[in-house]
């Protein structure tokens, strides 16, 4: 599983907003895990889960996905998602003001998702 959406938003500290229950991806296709009422359990694309992945350790031993802050705005900005339009260009506005962010690289990223790139460039030119 990947921590994905606003919950990876939130942990890139590109919102404010604390998610009421963790958004967790899984490739499409593979066993939806039964768990928590906290979690909300999305399928993502095996040809791009694993574009900006990282992980984060939990425990010794024991460690789960995390996407990129470049990969969460490029999500957010993904007309099949259901963010909040204004959190995702919070985020993008935020994630532009820190230090080594580069707009070519959320660009080539978002290349891999068409309605996301369409998205998004439009509101990167205007904060650009």
């Amino acid at each position: 599983a990947t921590i994905c959406l606003n919950s990876a938003l939130a942990h890139a500290g590109l919102t404010d907003e604390i998610p009421a229950r963790w958004d967790l991806a899984i490739p499409r296709g593979a066993h939806r895990p039964s768990g928590p009422p906290t979690a909300s359990w999305h399928q993502f694309d095996p040809a791009t889960f694993d574009l900006g992945r990282d992980t984060m350790p939990l425990a010794p031993g024991l460690a789960i996905g995390l996407y990129s802050a470049a990969r969460s705005i490029v999500d957010a900005f993904n007309p099949r998602t259901s963010t909040d339009r204004d959190l995702a260009i919070t985020a993008l506005r935020r994630w532009l003001s820190t230090p080594g962010a580069h707009p070519s690289q959320l660009l080539a990223l978002a290349a891999h998702w068409p309605n996301a790139h369409a998205a998004l460039l439009p509101i990167l030119r205007v904060l650009l």
